[in-house]
């Protein structure tokens, strides 16, 4: 029952990288980016902090991060709780990149929800929010390697946890 679980939701996983990468195109940003400005349009966070919501690497939410910077799509500001942990904030390009993407978003969105349902919907959240917090509850996963060859979204998805929402 659990690999079958797993495979799921690997694929699922995989669904969600690919549609996520074709969203992300209208904002010229690459599912990866989009994942991590995403994590930071509420607020501002340190990139340990968006690892950790995201449940990936601190490593890959950095390079990640530092592109969005050199891009200009994100700025480094200071961490008045943390002086060497910078915040992470999206810039005005990033908002609009981000922008970009919300018509495709909405349409798939609300033919996914047409598909399923509001409540079919509602109860997929609730599975997958209650299997993450069961798989916290009995796991201790060692931090993974980084793989110097990966592409981004592979960075952003070599752990079996769910994807933040894009």
């Amino acid at each position: 029952m659990l690999s079958r679980t797993a495979l799921g939701v690997f694929r699922l996983n995989g669904q969600f990288l690919g549609v996520s990468e074709q969203l992300a195109k209208p904002g010229g940003l690459t599912a990866a980016r989009w994942q991590v400005l995403g994590a930071v349009l509420r607020e501002p966070l340190p990139v340990a902090g968006i690892a950790r919501v995201m449940g990936i690497t601190r490593q890959s939410v950095q390079r990640i991060a530092d592109l969005l910077v050199a891009t200009g799509l994100a700025a480094y500001a200071p961490n008045p709780a943390h002086r060497r942990a910078k915040l992470l904030r999206p810039t005005e390009a990033g908002l609009d990149a981000v922008r970009r993407i919300g018509p495709g978003h909405a349409e798939l969105a609300a033919r996914l929800g047409g598909e399923l349902g509001a409540e079919g919907l509602a109860e997929t959240m609730r599975v997958l929010e209650r299997l993450s917090k069961a798989l916290d509850a009995v796991t201790e996963l060692p931090e993974p390697a980084q793989a110097s060859d990966t592409t981004e979204a592979q960075d952003l998805s070599h752990r079996p946890e769910f994807p933040a929402r894009p």
